[in-house]
């Protein structure tokens, strides 16, 4: 081929070695400089160069921004009447809004400072005592669900005292007790048994809380000699499965206890108050009118009744946000409390095992105090038998 028929093609070159050459001596194309896939400034560097190309140059130029053009609108175009509504509108939300926050100030958060004690569970203990009460609402007790019983309430009142008593005898958790009282109550509404089967019931109630809470839980043996052998290990077991399958197998529900160690976290509560309120809970596993309250309930009620009579302390707004009850509804629950203290004390003998146990100096002799005695304890009382 000739180099007039080379110069006729198109594209075609007199030398065709010096291609390449020219091609890499061309500025490269913007628009292929936007799409490339390497650092163009790192490949430069790496091969020593110390001018920067004008292609390069131009590609990290910007466009400047256009602004978009809004028209302004005459302020005579807008009527006066709106500009009125607006301003009053925004007003409100203004003031809405500054209320919604002083009710919030007035709420303290008192998890903020135990972020760094991961037995607290900071992050999550609102969340949990949230699906506490949920679940508490699950595992309800009827009112009077002995109606046509052949027991009453005065025989599981007994019961619920000697259970107490075998209680302190195997130095069981606290936990244990309150499950025990629990599920015998859960066990009972839904399944009646004879006078002569309630003290089985009971034990057997008590068995199953020590397997669900106790480290080290007491043997069958051992229950049934705490009855004086009235009842063998075959009838314990036998009374054990017909329980859990009463109750579903459902053990992990919530306990009074377990919303009274928040409620006086929440109230920031010295040793006695909170000892106190303990007491004044306990007294309420023997009172049959009462089991059907849920255990938040009846914490928030024995604290408030301990505040009032240690401190003359009232329920809080921070209390009342926590427990998500107010002092009204507390009100009738903690008269209920004052009527227990009144009954145990003007008692003749009979259901003393809980004010024995709070009377020892373990638990600072709490039932001794004189306020348990006083008028106010009284006239709470008094209000119960006005309102019955």
């Amino acid at each position: 081929m000739t180099s007039l028929e080379m110069r006729a093609l198109p594209g075609a070159t007199e030398n065709p070695v010096r291609l390449g050459k020219a091609a890499a001596a061309a500025p490269r194309r913007a628009a292929l400089g936007e799409i490339t896939n390497f650092n163009t400034a790192a490949v430069n560097t790496k091969r020593g160069a110390t001018k920067s190309k004008p292609a390069a140059v131009a590609l990290k130029t910007k466009r400047p921004e256009v602004q978009p053009q809004v028209p302004e609108v005459p302020a005579a175009t807008v009527a006066p009447e709106v500009l009125q509504q607006l301003d009053v509108s925004l007003k409100e939300e203004s003031e809405l809004c500054q209320a919604f926050s002083e009710v919030l100030l007035t709420v303290e958060d008192v998890d903020e400072q135990d972020g760094d004690l991961p037995q607290l569970c900071s992050h999550y203990v609102k969340d949990i005592y949230r699906y506490l009460h949920e679940l508490e609402q699950q595992q309800v007790v009827r009112p009077h669900y002995m109606q046509g019983y052949e027991i009453t309430g005065r025989m599981r009142a007994l019961l619920v005292d000697w259970l107490v008593q075998v209680h302190s005898r195997f130095q069981l958790l606290q936990e244990t007790l309150y499950l025990t009282v629990a599920v015998l109550d859960r066990f009972l509404q839904v399944q009646p048994v004879s006078r002569k089967k309630l003290q089985l019931a009971g034990v057997t109630a008590m068995l199953v809380a020590c397997k669900f809470e106790e480290m080290f839980a007491p043997a069958v043996g051992d229950f049934a000699y705490i009855t004086d052998n009235a009842f063998s290990k075959a009838q314990i077991l036998e009374m054990e499965q017909l329980l859990l399958r009463s109750i579903k197998f459902q053990l992990g529900g919530p306990l009074p206890l377990h919303f009274l160690r928040r409620a006086s976290k929440v109230a920031s509560s010295d040793v006695e108050r909170h000892t106190l309120a303990k007491y004044l809970m306990e007294l309420t596993l023997l009172d049959y009118d009462m089991v059907h309250f849920r255990p938040s309930e009846i914490a928030a009620a024995a604290l408030c009744l301990s505040q009032l009579l240690l401190k003359e302390l009232p329920w809080s707004p921070t209390q009342q946000h926590y427990s998500t009850y107010d002092e009204a509804h507390l009100r009738p629950i903690v008269q209920l409390i004052a009527k227990n203290v009144v009954q145990v004390n003007d008692g003749n003998g009979k259901f003393k095992a809980v004010k024995n146990k709070y009377s020892s100096s373990k638990l600072m002799k709490v039932a001794l105090i004189p306020q348990l005695s006083s008028a106010v304890v009284r006239n709470m009382a008094a209000a119960v038998d006005d309102s019955h």
